[in-house]
């Protein structure tokens, strides 16, 4: 049990009209403090985002969460937000907001990998 290590979860989303409240998973970023484990995995479905809203594109939305991934490797690249400890950077990706791209409630487990946990959680909530 001691080789079992607390994690926290969210998944993010795509919310193309904030006012409909409709989303679809695109990603998940998890974030272990003991391990100093911060990652985010994600992929956009283009055809499902065509379908949810033509409207909006991809590319705006792969920049976006390429700058999350920034964040979460907390190099001078991730802006003045990954320059914070991991905890903090964490708490700002998961942060609730009203816009496009949007996370979930956190969610916490146990694991002895937490890079493997980021890829399960990938694989049951976004593929």
């Amino acid at each position: 049990m001691q080789d079992r290590h607390t994690f926290k979860f969210a998944i993010v989303r795509i919310v193309p009209k904030v006012e409909r409240e409709e989303f679809f998973n695109v990603g998940v970023i998890l974030f272990c403090k003991r391990t100093k484990f911060l990652d985010i995995k994600y992929h956009i479905n283009e055809e499902k985002l065509k379908a949810f809203s033509p409207e909006i594109e991809y590319e705006i939305l792969n920049e976006y969460l390429k700058a999350w991934k920034l964040i979460c490797v907390g190099k001078e690249a991730g802006g003045p937000i990954g320059k914070l400890d991991l905890n903090d950077r964490f708490g700002w990706l998961t942060a609730c907001r009203s816009t496009v791209i949007q996370s979930s409630t956190t969610r916490s487990g146990l694991s002895t990998d937490p890079a493997k946990e980021l890829d399960d959680i990938y694989n049951k909530y976004v593929l």
